[in-house]
């Protein structure tokens, strides 16, 4: 198993690597210069040539990433030219509301999708099951910010139930803390249950007409256990991969419902840097968000093996 851990972790070097050439070349390429915007309009042209020559944006494109690389290796992502803090800083401050939200919508699209996949496998060629998966693709089809928005008019413009924007800490109250995440995590977590549906019941259906479940069927077991102990376990693989997909994906794609709902999170974190052409910042946000991503898809991978011993025998 460490050998494994240790070839995964290997093979993430050049993922990483690619993903900083490319961030890099994209933010430094795009029009604009970050030294203008932070002294206005009304600056001369020496003002920002002295600004460029004070933040190393006159260097050759080469030396400024292998500067850039060489202080991430060291854990320095860099200086916020607005904010005036290491870049390092400025993630972290904002990486709470992002990893909650995150969190909340992941649960959410599983307490709404394993059920429905499962029942939608069981009741196979049903009216039933012709509904819900309508109803799946009707979830992949409408956009989270238009999904968003129709839950902001709706619980909390007319119901007024809960806050249409905004975010509290978790040290003000749980329940506090989760009033402000509930309507994004929705929004957020319904493309992904319907997602997460349509691979469990694609996955419990390859295994329902199995020789072992019927045999368990045979010998008795209560329907309930045939399906979670047998059926569900044996078809979860295909649904844990899904799983880890779409959390990266949340972390990685709530940009559009971070700022509709007002989240101080990464994703209002990179908007705004966009913004402001802040190189160090948009470069750090990306590939820490990278960084995450991979992370997860490495403990999907190493869960395999904790969920079906064949993987571990397959490995060695």
């Amino acid at each position: 198993m460490l050998s494994y851990l240790f070839k995964r972790i290997y093979s993430l070097i050049p993922v990483l690597f690619v993903v900083s050439v490319a961030i890099f070349l994209i933010v430094h390429i795009t029009p604009g210069d970050p030294a203008a915007i932070i002294l206005g309009m009304e600056a001369t042209e020496e003002q920002i040539a002295s600004l460029n020559e004070e933040m190393g944006l006159n260097e050759p494109i080469v030396k400024q990433y292998l500067l850039w690389v060489g202080g991430v290796l060291q854990g320095d992502f860099g200086q916020s030219y607005f904010m005036k803090e290491p870049v390092l800083d400025s993630i972290l401050s904002h990486l709470g509301p992002t990893i909650s939200l995150a969190i909340l919508a992941e649960i959410v699209a599983l307490i709404i999708a394993i059920p429905i996949g499962i029942f939608a496998a069981y009741r196979r060629g049903s009216f039933t099951d012709h509904t819900l998966m309508v109803a799946t693709l009707l979830g992949m089809a409408v956009p989270s910010f238009l999904l968003g928005l129709l839950l902001m008019l709706s619980f909390g413009v007319y119901l007024q139930w809960l806050p249409i924007a905004g975010y509290k800490p978790l040290t003000e109250g749980l329940w506090t803390h989760l009033r402000y995440l509930i309507l994004p995590a929705l929004s957020l977590g319904a493309i992904q249950a319907a997602l997460v549906a349509r691979m469990t019941r694609s996955s419990m259906l390859e295994v329902l007409n199995k020789n072992y479940v019927k045999t368990a069927r045979s010998k008795g077991v209560k329907e309930h256990k045939v399906i979670t102990k047998h059926a569900l376990r044996n078809a979860f693989l295909p649904i844990l991969t899904v799983i880890g997909q779409s959390f990266g994906t949340l972390v990685t794609g709530a940009v559009v419902v971070e700022t509709i709902f007002n989240l101080p999170g990464l994703g209002q974190l990179i908007i705004n840097s966009i913004e402001r052409r802040d190189f160090a910042v948009i470069q750090g946000v990306v590939l820490f968000v990278t960084l995450i991503y991979v992370f997860i898809n490495l403990i999907v991978d190493l869960l395999y093996g904790v969920i079906d011993p064949r993987v571990r025998l397959e490995r060695k």
